[in-house]
């Protein structure tokens, strides 16, 4: 409870600004609008259950993968061929399979590069050298259609649903993208190159039981994969260290002898135990061999992705995480020396541990071996596994930007929701839960986190309120590139996050709330949840008809304004003059300097837009104030309040 209301004052609290009084607006409330009966956009069925958990008829395909890469740093290639062994698990026949190549994105003619993505400078996207087909014994060449990020492979021979099974052979290559590369990229630190190395191999489209194949092109936001097991290969110079997803397989051939023993430490260790120091980044007696290549080996299950970085110039360093039921992983960060600091990155470990524990306790358990962080030029994204933050980061942004980063385990890297159609159940679902982390980090060290407060520019955190004042802001129910540059993080990440704000301190209730998310998390864990499914698990759950709030809050941009229209002696009418309702409280003090306190429900509104409160007999009324505590995004805060005289 103390958690979020350090969230209320700074996202809200701190938000409202004082408005210019006006007179009395007009009441265009329409209650036959907020408390229509509601269908949400995807329909119950066997797949999906009324209780918005999956269906006893629910199917996921899968794709695993092995890949092997070379990355050449002179050129500034990388080379690979990999093996996709994928599973339709759905009841269809599948003519023909989708891929997505989002190093397309970087091509001259992507349709990213008409929406000015990105600036300058191009590649040639992923250069297909092979594509095959594998089915039992027999290898064919594959018939094959590029369209922009996506790939269509069409099968001489239909795959079988129910556990039909083939394997996709793709020997392929491409330029890595320079530091404009924003997602990934290579760039130069004072003591050597970072490669940040991410979207770097075709990977399998979604086909799900709600629209079949989801084939959205990739032009810059977010993703939507299947779940499977990897296993790959990065073949590169010698003197470079990687950090990769999952788990390093062959230590023993890429590291020193000492530098297991430290892993080894830290696996014991709640402090920070340095695997590789800065003095030692020249020493070539860190690495195994002193020229040459080096071949290391990631392994990772149960994941949608794998990334990774490398770099000769990297301090390393690690201390175990303590999980729930007993178990351990690692949190790991790479960066280089300029990087280094008691305020910067030296706290990065320390900044992961705390917030995988705490949320592993409070949501779901973090299912990888590791958590890593990395500095390097493709800052503030986020993979299974491993997240990219800026090589100058320090302070109270530094901190922000890796809980952040790292709570994108949760979502949408545990819960795999649709990003690039459903960005809140990304970024806002996150921004929800990484708020406690500033809250509790040594005592609130770096809280309460402002949303809005860390951007560029010192945005002042009041930006929920200017959303819904914004006649052009979009619903909450729009895909992640549909939103304008300006509108991206106010509606999606704070508003998203906002939401479930209101749903847990002024609907539900901590107890009834936090019971149905833990829910929610657990039944979709490594599934593809839609919103209709989030609104009917948290109904379910939490045993509320919460259709006027989906409608109000995701569905349309809604304003939320109660006002107190007068006084008269032991009575106060009150109106609500927005379409959105909210339970408000309502603080009343008498004339005999007694006070009272009440609650306006939701149900105050199914029928009308205005309320007459009377007071006890004999009282007489001095003044009364709605939403005292400004807990709520009241569009005009100074008609909440109303004297006797």
């Amino acid at each position: 409870m103390r958690v979020r209301s350090s969230l209320l004052s700074g996202i809200v609290c701190a938000c409202l600004p004082l408005l210019a009084a006006s007179p009395p607006a007009a009441n265009h409330y329409d209650p036959r609008l907020t408390f229509a009966p509601l269908t949400l956009p995807d329909p119950v069925n066997a797949y999906r259950s009324g209780s918005g958990a999956p269906g006893p008829g629910y199917w996921q395909n899968e794709a695993d993968y092995e890949i092997h890469a070379k990355l050449d740093t002179q050129a500034k290639e990388l080379t690979a061929s990999e093996t996709i062994s994928y599973t339709n698990n759905s009841p269809d026949r599948l003519s023909a399979l989708w891929i997505q190549l989002d190093q397309n994105i970087y091509k001259k003619d992507s349709r990213a590069s008409r929406m000015g993505k990105p600036a300058s400078h191009f590649t040639d996207g992923f250069v297909l050298d092979e594509v095959q087909i594998e089915t039992g014994k027999q290898m064919a060449k594959a018939n094959y259609l590029v369209s922009d990020t996506r790939m269509q492979i069409r099968l001489a021979q239909p795959l079988d649903g129910h556990g039909g099974k083939l394997k996709i052979h793709i020997r392929y290559r491409y330029q890595i993208p320079g530091v404009w590369g924003d997602r990934t990229s290579w760039g130069k630190s004072e003591q050597g190159e970072i490669y940040d190395i991410a979207q770097w191999y075709p990977r399998m489209a979604v086909y799900d039981d709600l629209r079949g194949w989801n084939t959205l092109p990739f032009i810059g936001s977010e993703f939507y994969l299947e779940y499977g097991s990897f296993d790959y290969y990065i073949t590169l110079p010698s003197q470079m260290i990687v950090a990769g997803s999952g788990e390093l397989v062959n230590p023993q051939a890429v590291l020193t002898k000492a530098q297991i023993a430290r892993l080894g430490e830290a696996r014991n260790s709640d402090k920070t135990v340095f695997i590789r120091t800065a003095a030692e980044i020249d020493d070539p007696a860190t690495r195994p061999k002193q020229d040459g290549m080096l071949t290391w080996h990631f392994h990772m299950d149960h994941t949608r992705d794998v990334s990774w970085s490398a770099s000769p110039a990297f301090i390393w360093d690690a201390a175990r995480m303590n999980l729930p039921n007993g178990t351990r992983a690692l949190a790991m960060s790479f960066y280089p020396p300029e990087s280094a600091g008691d305020n910067a990155w030296d706290q990065s470990t320390q900044y992961l541990k705390d917030t995988v524990e705490r949320f592993s306790k409070q949501w779901f358990p973090y299912p990888w071996p590791a958590a890593i962080n990395v500095a390097g030029f493709s800052a503030g994204m986020e993979y299974p596994g491993i997240v990219f933050d800026g090589i100058k980061g320090k302070g109270t942004p530094f901190f922000a930007v890796t809980a952040h980063e790292i709570g994108h385990s949760w979502f949408p890297m545990i819960v795999g929701s649709n990003e690039r159609r459903n960005a809140f159940m990304d970024e806002g679902f996150n921004t929800f839960i990484d708020i406690d982390e500033s809250a509790a980090f040594e005592n609130g060290k770096y809280g309460p986190k402002r949303d809005g407060e860390y951007s560029k520019g010192g945005e002042p955190p009041d930006t929920i309120l200017k959303v819904l004042e914004n006649s052009e802001a979009p619903p909450l129910l729009m895909a992640a590139d549909a939103y304008s540059k300006e509108l991206t993080h106010p509606v999606s990440y704070f508003k998203g996050a906002y939401g479930l704000v209101l749903l847990r301190e002024q609907i539900l209730g901590p107890q009834r709330f936090d019971w149905a998310f833990r829910k929610y998390i657990h039944d979709w864990a490594y599934k593809h949840p839609s919103p209709s499914d989030f609104f009917r698990e948290m109904e379910s759950a939490a045993g509320e008809d919460l259709s006027w709030f989906w409608r109000g809050w995701y569905l349309n941009n809604w304003k939320f304004d109660l006002a107190v229209d007068r006084i008269e002696r032991s009575e106060a009418t009150i109106s609500n003059r927005g379409q959105l309702v909210l339970p408000a409280m309502v603080e009343v003090k008498f004339k005999d300097g007694t006070s009272t306190e009440f609650k306006l429900p939701i149900e105050t509104w199914m029928s009308k837009g205005t309320y007459v409160w009377t007071a006890p007999e004999g009282k007489r009324i001095a003044s009364v104030v709605i939403d005292p505590r400004h807990v709520l995004p009241d569009d005009q805060r100074r008609n909440n309040e109303e004297s006797a005289e």
